[in-house]
C-alpha cells in the first residue's frame, strides 16, 4: 500500500471543494440584483461558505505529492531559486496577512456578519498555512541549486 499514491488521489477532493466555494461565491448573483437589494446580508452569508469552502480546498491539497509539479509554469517557478523565495515570500505575506485580517475582524467588529465572515477569513487563512508547508516541500524538492549532484 503506498500512502503517497494514495493522499495524491485524496488530494483531488480540493476540485469539488473550491467548485462548491465558487458556487458560493456566484449564488446571489444568480438570484438577481432584486434579491440582492432586498437581502443585503446574504453577500457576507454566501462568501463566508465561500472563504470555508476555499479554505478547506486548499487544506485538501497539500496532501498532494510534493516530490512532482503540476505544470512547466510552477516547475520554472520552483526550479530557479530567486522565483521561489519571491514566491514563498509573497505566500507568507498573504497566508500572515489573511490570518491578522481574520483575527482583527473577529474581535474588533460588533457586527454578527462581519464575525462570521471573519471565522471564514481565519479558516482560509489556516489552509494557506498548509499550502505553504507544501509550496515550502516543493521548493526544496525542485530547486536546482541544492539538487543537483556535484560533477566527479
Amino acid at each position: 500500500m503506498n500512502y503517497r499514491k494514495i493522499f495524491q488521489l485524496i488530494s483531488y477532493l480540493q476540485y469539488p471543494l473550491m467548485l462548491i466555494g465558487l458556487f458560493y461565491a456566484l449564488a446571489p448573483y444568480l438570484k438577481g440584483f432584486d434579491y440582492l437589494k432586498e437581502n443585503p446580508d446574504i453577500i457576507f452569508e454566501n462568501y463566508n461558505y465561500t472563504l470555508i469552502f476555499m479554505g478547506l480546498g486548499i487544506s485538501i491539497s497539500t496532501l498532494q505529492d510534493t516530490t512532482k509539479t503540476q505544470n512547466n509554469f510552477s516547475k520554472k517557478i520552483w526550479e530557479n531559486p530567486k522565483k521561489g523565495k519571491v514566491a514563498i515570500g509573497v505566500l507568507s505575506l498573504m497566508t500572515f496577512s489573511t490570518i491578522a485580517i481574520g483575527i482583527f475582524g473577529y474581535f474588533s467588529s460588533a457586527y454578527e456578519k462581519l464575525q462570521q465572515l471573519s471565522i471564514g477569513i481565519l479558516i482560509f487563512g489556516i489552509g494557506l498555512i498548509g499550502f505553504l508547508k507544501t509550496a515550502l516541500e516543493v521548493f526544496e524538492n525542485h530547486r536546482l541549486d541544492k539538487n543537483v549532484f556535484p560533477k566527479s
